[in-house]
C-alpha cells in the first residue's frame, strides 16, 4: 500500500500526463500465500515472487536445485512436470497454485525462474523500453530513428556488418586515414544505431551516422580537432539531416564552461538545433576505489550539453537492481558547480560491434565475445556506452516529433527518466532512462510504461534546460528543479524543493543518501582542489593530462 502525490503535466496540446511520486511505502506482497504452520517459505527469486502477484499468470518454469532423487519425489508430491534435468538441478514446469505449494514445501530451500537471458545489447534496449519504441506504443506506429542523423565524433567507424549502409559519410580530422584504428568509435556508433536482430540491434538502428574522426590509435587526441569536428557537423546538418552529436569523450575541467572553446563549441551546436550527448567521464573513483564527487568532464559540464552518466543494469532487464556504475563521474562540475549529469543510462558491460585489428581488439582479447573480423562483438563498458543509448534514445524521439528542439529532447529525457535506487542528483542526475516514456511524453500520450514486469514512475524531474517551445510545453511547477539563476525568471526562487529532494544550503540532495558528514562537501568546506571529507575526495587536479581522453574501455568494467 503506499499513499501518492500526483501532479499534472499540461502538454501544448492539452493533454495531461500525470506524475506520480511516491511519499511513504509498505511493503506487502498481496497474492502471495503465507507460510505453512511451522514457518517455512522457500526463497524466491525476484521474477518468480511477480509471477505470484500476477492472478493468472500461465504456465511457469521454476528451477530447482537438489539431488536427482529428491527432485523426484518433490515434483510427485505437488505433481509437477519435470521438463529438463541438469546436473544438480532440474527445470520444473508449474502452475501459480503447484509454485505457491513448492513455495511451503520444507523440503525446498530456493526456486529460481528459468527466465530468458538476452545478450547485453538486448537487455540495454529492453530495459530502456527501446525495443517497445519499435513495436509501437498504443495507438502510436514504431520509431527507429528513421531520417534523423547522429555525428560520432570519435574514433572513426570501421566496416561492420552491424553498420553496414549506416555510415553516410567520413570525414577524418586526425591527419590518419578514415577507418577506426582504435576500435571505441565503432563500438560507440553500433549502439546508436547498429543493426541486426532483436538481440543485438543499436537505440535506433534506423538512424544513419557520419563519422567524425578525431582520435587516434591510442584513443586520443586534441581538443581542436573535436572542435573542428563539431563545428563541421553544424555546417553540414542540412545535408546529412544531422540532428545529434555523440560525444563520447572528453577531458578534464581546466576552466569555466564559459571560457572553454570545447564547451562554446557544444554550445554553437545547441543553438543550431543539434541534440549534443556528452558522455560524463569515468572519474567516479580512484585507483584505490575511493568515491570522487566533481569529476565531470569537459564538454559534459557545459549547461548546454545532455550529460550522461553510466548505469550497471546487473545483466537483468527489470529496473530495481540498477545502480550507478562505480566509475561514472559524479556532479557537482568543478570550477562552476553546474548540477551533473543530466540522465543515466545503461554503460556497463555493453555488448556492441569490434573493429577488426583495432587496439582495443588487440589489447583486450578476451573482451571479444562473438563472431571474429566484420562480424565480431565486444564487451565494454563506460560512461561512452551510455552517451550512445541516449544519443539513440534522443533519435527515436526526433523521429516521433520532428519539431522538438534539443531543449525539449532534454527536458522529455529527464522528465521521464526514474530514480536510481541509492543515487544522488549528483550520480544519476533526472534519474534512469526511459525511451519508451519519453516517446509517449513528446506525443502527449499517457499510457503507463512497464519494463521486465515492473511499472516505471517518472522523476519528473530538469535542470539545466530553458525549454520554451510550443511543441512541448510543460509549466514549471514543482516537478522542475531550479540550479542556480539559470530559470530565475520563471520560478519563486533559485532552488525548489519537491518530495524527497532536500536542500544543504545551495547543495541539493537526493534522500539522505548525500550527506555532508559523510558524503558531499563543497563551498566553504573545501580549502584546496584535492580535499578528502571522510572517504569521499573532492576532483581537483588530479591529472593535469590535456589530450582528449576516451572513457569507455574494460579497465572501468563494474562487477
Amino acid at each position: 500500500m503506499a499513499d501518492y502525490v500526483r501532479t499534472p503535466l499540461t502538454l501544448s496540446a492539452g493533454t495531461t500526463w500525470t506524475r506520480t511520486i511516491v511519499v511513504a511505502v509498505v511493503m506487502a506482497f498481496i497474492g502471495v500465500a503465507p507460510a505453512d504452520a511451522d514457518g517455512h517459505r522457500a526463497r524466491l527469486s525476484r521474477d518468480l515472487e511477480a509471477r505470484l502477484q500476477q492472478p493468472s499468470s500461465g504456465p511457469i518454469n521454476a528451477i530447482l536445485t537438489a539431488d536427482a532423487a529428491d527432485i523426484e519425489a518433490i515434483a510427485a508430491r505437488h505433481g509437477a512436470r519435470i521438463t529438463k534435468r541438469l546436473k544438480r538441478s532440474a527445470v520444473l514446469g508449474v502452475t501459480r497454485e503447484q509454485l505457491v505449494a513448492l513455495s511451503q514445501d520444507p523440503a525446498v530451500d530456493h526456486l529460481s525462474g528459468d527466465s530468458t537471458v538476452h545478450r547485453m545489447m538486448a537487455v540495454t534496449t529492453m530495459s530502456t523500453g527501446a525495443d517497445q519504441v519499435w513495436s509501437g506504443l498504443g495507438d502510436l506506429p514504431g520509431f527507429n530513428g528513421a531520417g534523423v542523423g547522429v555525428a560520432i565524433i570519435d574514433s572513426g567507424i570501421a566496416h561492420h556488418q552491424a553498420l553496414k549502409g549506416r555510415v553516410v559519410a567520413a570525414v577524418d580530422f586526425t591527419g590518419g586515414r578514415n577507418g577506426d584504428e582504435y576500435g571505441h568509435g565503432t563500438h560507440v556508433g553500433s549502439i546508436v544505431a547498429g543493426i541486426g536482430d532483436a538481440a543485438s540491434a543499436g537505440v535506433a538502428p534506423g538512424a544513419h551516422l557520419v563519422s567524425l574522426r578525431v582520435l587516434g590509435k591510442n584513443g586520443t587526441g586534441d581538443t581542436s580537432d573535436v572542435i573542428a569536428a563539431i563545428d563541421w557537423a553544424v555546417e553540414h546538418r542540412a545535408r546529412y539531416g544531422l540532428r545529434v552529436i555523440n560525444l563520447s569523450l572528453g577531458h578534464p575541467v581546466f576552466e569555466s564552461y564559459r571560457d572553454d572553446p570545447l564547451c562554446q563549441a557544444v554550445q554553437r551546436a545547441v543553438d543550431a538545433g543539434l541534440v549534443v550527448v556528452a558522455a560524463a567521464g569515468n572519474f567516479g573513483k580512484m585507483p584505490d576505489g575511493r568515491p570522487v564527487v566533481g569529476g565531470i568532464v569537459s564538454p559534459g559540464n557545459s549547461p548546454a550539453a545532455t550529460t550522461v552518466g553510466a548505469l550497471n543494469t546487473k545483466g537483468t532487464v527489470f529496473r530495481s537492481d540498477d545502480v550507478v556504475a562505480s566509475y561514472s563521474s559524479r556532479g557537482l562540475t568543478h570550477i562552476d558547480g553546474v548540477l551533473k549529469p543530466e540522465l543515466a543510462a545503461p554503460g556497463n558491460r555493453i555488448i556492441a560491434a569490434a573493429a577488426h585489428g583495432s587496439t582495443l581488439v588487440d589489447e583486450y582479447p578476451e573482451r571479444v565475445v562473438s563472431g571474429n573480423g566484420s562480424h565480431a562483438q565486444i564487451e565494454l563498458s563506460g560512461t561512452s556506452m551510455a552517451a550512445a543509448v541516449v544519443s539513440g534514445a534522443a533519435a527515436l524521439l526526433l523521429e516521433a516529433r520532428p519539431e522538438l528542439t534539443p531543449a525539449d529532447v532534454k527536458l522529455a529525457l529527464q522528465l521521464t527518466s526514474g530514480r536510481v535506487s541509492g543515487a544522488g542528483l549528483i550520480e544519476a542526475g533526472a534519474g534512469a532512462l526511459n525511451a519508451a516514456g519519453a516517446v509517449q511524453l513528446v506525443r502527449g500520450l499517457n499510457a503507463a510504461v512497464t519494463v521486465g514486469g515492473e511499472a516505471l514512475a517518472p522523476s519528473g524531474l530538469s535542470f539545466n534546460n530553458t525549454s520554451s517551445s510550443t511543441v512541448l510545453s510543460v509549466p514549471l511547477k514543482a516537478n522542475i528543479l531550479v540550479w542556480g539563476n539559470q530559470r530565475e525568471d520563471q520560478s519563486a526562487g533559485n532552488i525548489l524543493v519537491w518530495g524527497n529532494i532536500l536542500v544543504w544550503g545551495n547543495i541539493l540532495v537526493w534522500g539522505n543518501e548525500f550527506v555532508i558528514a559523510d558524503i558531499l562537501v563543497w563551498g566553504n568546506a573545501v580549502t584546496n582542489d584535492n580535499l578528502a571529507w571522510g572517504n569521499i575526495l573532492v576532483w581537483g587536479n588530479i591529472t593535469t593530462e590535456a589530450n582528449i581522453l576516451v572513457w569507455g574501455n574494460s579497465i572501468v568494467v563494474d562487477p
